[in-house]
């Protein structure tokens, strides 16, 4: 058996275990009891990192937790993330102004209050940061807090760790106060948090005009994309909008690194989103490399038979949650048929150089112009002017789309 083979036959029956909700709730089970034996208080351990706007974000949003729950905060600060964790730093710094801006407004938050927020004031009394008295002490402080970071398996600021678990930026914090929430920490006089449940997306658009388009990029690898998918497409069939399917190659398939921290925690927060948004994921069968270019090279066949959306659907479903190998032709046959996508014809496809050199041209300029719209990740999305990055950002298009129906009808 070769090494691919084994690799996956395995992955499966490992991811499934590995990400399944059973062994997150066992492992936050052996937590709390570990916790309560060493008589420790909750304490969420917040790495900050002061000029990037989500961490702002999430210093603002923390005192207000803690008033909510019996909790306490440790504040680390810490640097940017290395460049193997930002591959497209410049496009990071300025899309997370922008994104960051997006949230404050869309979660009722001031830019005068992100702006109150600094290591002088309100994050140093209210999170209890440290004082440094040089810079030296500083960078002591610095280098330790991104140490234990390490240790702890992040690489990234703006995130929480409690109790092996790591939450990123306020997106994150719904399954944190769940937690909490589960472990009856809540303050009795407090009241039901904002941020408890997330955004509510995917559903607040009406029924557009017709011949609305939006633009979706995704990745085959990608288990956000996965995620995304399947409820995009049922969005746009209700409101009447149509997809533009702008599937790109794999980052890693790029020659852009990758950390090991980064990808345990993607899995991992993917695992919680699919849960929470009833999109079934974790029974994995990577498909890096040749099962990747194999899916791609059936994109304008599945697209020119009107099948692009059923594809990339039964694609993702069945790499991602029923570990499907679709390097192999049996797997590719089988995900060829629940979309209905003639097995004949895709053979063909998978056989043609034409083919091949289209595909790669078409990945190739998705690629330039997710670039273009000042991107770079995925799933990613486009209306007119607007794009937004994530999984978890639909509603930045759905806004767009509502403020064009407002318009039209003043």
């Amino acid at each position: 058996m070769s090494m691919r083979s084994l690799k996956s036959w395995l992955m499966p029956s490992i991811s499934q275990f590995f990400l399944s909700r059973e062994r997150l709730i066992a492992l936050r089970a052996k937590a709390e009891k570990k916790r309560i034996q060493q008589k420790r208080p909750h304490t969420l351990h917040f790495f900050h990192q002061a000029d990037d706007p989500y961490s702002l974000l999430l210093a603002h949003a923390l005192p207000n937790i803690a008033q909510r729950y019996r909790i306490e905060v440790q504040t680390h600060w810490v640097g940017p993330p290395a460049d193997s964790a930002a591959p497209e730093r410049e496009k990071l710094i300025h899309y997370s102004q922008l994104d960051a801006l997006r949230l404050a407004k869309h979660h009722e938050i001031s830019e005068q209050a992100l702006q109150d927020i600094t290591e002088d004031s309100a994050l140093c009394t209210l999170l209890k940061v440290p004082a440094f008295s040089t810079d030296q002490a500083r960078k002591a402080h610095v280098q330790a807090s991104e140490i234990l970071r390490k240790k702890w398996g992040h690489y990234s600021g703006a995130t929480i760790y409690y109790e092996g678990e790591w939450y990123w930026g306020i997106d994150r914090l719904h399954h944190l106060e769940q937690r909490l929430e589960d472990l009856g920490a809540a303050r009795s006089h407090s009241h039901s948090s904002k941020f408890l449940f997330p955004p509510d997306q995917y559903s607040n658009t009406s029924p557009v005009e017709a011949g609305q388009s939006i633009d979706f990029f995704f990745s085959f690898r990608s288990p956000y994309s996965a995620i995304a998918a399947p409820r995009v497409f049922q969005w746009a069939h209700e409101v009447g909008v149509s997809v533009n399917l702008r599937y790109l190659l794999p980052m890693v398939m790029r020659g852009l690194p990758v950390l090991p921290e980064k990808v345990r925690y993607i899995s991992l927060d993917a695992a919680r989103e699919a849960h929470v948004q009833g999109v079934p994921f974790g029974r994995i069968n990577d498909p890096v490399g040749k099962p990747t270019e194999r899916a791609l090279a059936l994109m304008p066949l599945a697209e020119s038979l009107g099948l692009g959306q059923a594809y990339v659907k039964s694609f993702m479903h069945s790499v991602w949650a029923q570990g499907i190998d679709a390097g192999t032709d049996t797997g590719l046959q089988l995900i060829c048929e629940h979309a209905k996508l003639p097995w004949a014809a895709a053979q063909e496809a998978l056989a043609s150089a034409q083919n091949d050199r289209l595909w790669r041209s078409v990945a190739e300029q998705n690629r330039q112009d997710l670039y273009a719209a000042g991107l770079w990740g995925v799933p990613s999305y486009q209306y007119q002017s607007t794009s937004a990055w994530g999984q978890d950002r639909f509603w930045v298009i759905e806004d767009a789309l509502n403020h064009r129906a407002r318009a039209q009808t003043h």
